[in-house]
């Protein structure tokens, strides 16, 4: 499901004339974030309001700049808050992070009980932690309770549901003296827009299953890789248009893909059509990690290469004739 918005919504209408499931090869780093949301609540902000207003940033986990390259350009995280003015401090919540920054915490250690005690501390609660230890927290969370606008950066594809559960819970706390805001970063290959696309669609994200009267959702029920292990799914539809990523589960079933040109596979498909890039082939809607939404791409090279929609519903106009 590596696709732009038209491609979400041509698979919900193949998936329901075939009466399949539909998952995203990121499923998995959607629902760290997404379970979070839809139990406990949580307190976010855009990319635009961070750049803008935020003086205090927090920096969350590893892998924040391979889940968006551009993020310390886009966000200015050097400069002062655009509408505000003043300073704009960053601090480091990394266990990852070898580099001797002065404003990094937590290297080398667990990320949920550093987030934990952080939390308590920041609450003015007790800790098991000795004085030594809790110092470099106490400093970080009178630097948070001081914000004017903080902000907590995290990656969906790095942190477990637990550890952001965790730091939303601090940012509840925090938003009891001062005014602070999570900024979760989506998962690639169009996990983000293709969620929000079958949301509005159908109701659920991804994992939803369309053989009933009704879409069916159920995270673990239609994981697709669970279905294809155990023998449960006997056809799969590999859709990677944003890049040429092969299909994980090899000859394990008869595979259709729709992958750019070039794509290398282990086991070849039964199936390959190839398809255009959203953005880059032709004209898409997909979501903007600077904007913080669903944004028109115009595209950057056009070709005549077909689109993951336009193959989609040939395909399911020709069911009709089967």
């Amino acid at each position: 499901m590596g696709t732009d918005v038209a491609g979400a919504r041509a698979s919900v209408a193949l998936a329901q004339a075939i009466g399949a499931s539909i998952d995203h090869m990121h499923a998995a780093s959607v629902f760290a974030s997404l379970d979070v949301m839809r139990r406990a609540g949580w307190i976010v902000t855009t990319p635009l309001q961070a750049r803008a207003r935020a003086d205090t940033v927090l920096l969350v986990g590893d892998g924040l700049l391979e889940a968006w390259p551009e993020m310390a350009e886009r966000l200015a995280l050097d400069a002062p808050p655009a509408l505000t003015g003043g300073s704009r401090r960053v601090f480091h919540l990394c266990p990852g992070l070898s580099t001797g920054d002065p404003a990094a915490f937590a290297r080398g250690k667990p990320i949920l009980p550093v987030l934990a005690a952080l939390r308590a501390i920041a609450a003015q609660r007790p800790t098991s932690l000795d004085d030594v230890a809790s110092a470099p927290l106490r400093d970080l969370a009178s630097a948070l309770a001081r914000a004017r606008f903080g902000v907590a950066i995290w990656a969906a594809s790095v942190l477990d549901t637990l550890p952001v559960e965790m730091l939303c819970g601090l940012i509840d706390d925090l938003n009891k003296q001062t005014r602070f805001a999570g900024l979760p970063l989506v998962p690639s290959n169009g996990a983000e827009a293709v969620t929000q696309a079958l949301t509005w669609t159908t109701g659920f994200p991804p994992r939803t299953g369309y053989a009933f009267a009704a879409p069916q959702h159920d995270p673990w029920r239609f994981d697709a890789r669970r279905l294809i292990g155990t023998g449960e799914a006997d056809a799969a539809v590999w859709i990677s248009a944003l890049s040429p990523a092969p299909h994980p589960w090899d000859d394990a079933v008869p595979t259709v893909a729709l992958v750019p040109a070039g794509t290398a596979f282990r086991s070849p498909p039964a199936v390959v059509f190839e398809v255009g890039c959203p953005g880059r082939d032709h004209d898409a809607m997909v979501f903007d990690p600077a904007l913080g939404g669903i944004a028109f791409a115009a595209a950057s090279a056009p070709t005549a290469v077909a689109s993951v929609a336009g193959t989609l519903a040939a395909i399911t106009a020709a069911l009709s004739s089967c």
